[in-house]
């Protein structure tokens, strides 16, 4: 499992979570969701933690040394290279509250991440970012992460037409 790491951004810690911190995620997931689009549902976002939230899915939560609520997070799930097979990591949610953004943390938190990755014996990690959200992707390609593939998707009508 996630093993504790250093973070070395002065006035922050890091601590592992566990699935004991389900509450949380489900909290910060919804944030996530609602800072993208107010109107967006999330109703599924509980199912999702609990499907994937387990002792294998290292989670770890970043503290204001003055606050004992976490600021921020990064949850990895694991994914399947769809060209090579290989398992690997995946971010499956990424948050730093609005009020410690640009502080370096989500930075902080993906460093942590290919860390853990890379000690673990993987060789890549990947990731999802809604493209409604221009500011995670400059994050993640200044970070060189590359797009591999774009993900379509087409809605049907409620009576099942196109």
């Amino acid at each position: 499992m996630a093993a504790e790491q250093s973070f070395a951004l002065p006035g922050y810690s890091l601590r592992t979570g566990s699935t004991l911190d389900r509450a949380t995620v489900v909290k910060f997931m919804e944030c996530t969701y609602r800072e993208l689009d107010p109107q967006q549902p999330t109703g599924h976002i509980a199912a999702t933690v609990d499907r994937y939230l387990s002792r294998d899915t290292p989670l770890w939560w970043v503290n204001e040394d003055s606050t004992a609520a976490p600021v921020g997070a990064i949850w990895l799930g694991q994914a399947t290279d769809q060209r090579s097979g290989v398992l690997h990591p995946y971010v499956l949610m990424l948050y730093v509250a609005p009020e410690h953004r640009r502080r370096g943390l989500a930075t902080a938190l993906l460093a942590v991440a290919h860390r853990w990755a890379q000690q673990q014996g993987h060789r890549q990690i990947s990731l999802q970012v809604f493209s409604e959200n221009p500011a995670a992707q400059a994050l993640y390609q200044s970070l060189g992460y590359l797009p591999e593939a774009i993900l379509l998707k087409k809605t049907f009508t409620a009576n099942g037409g196109l």
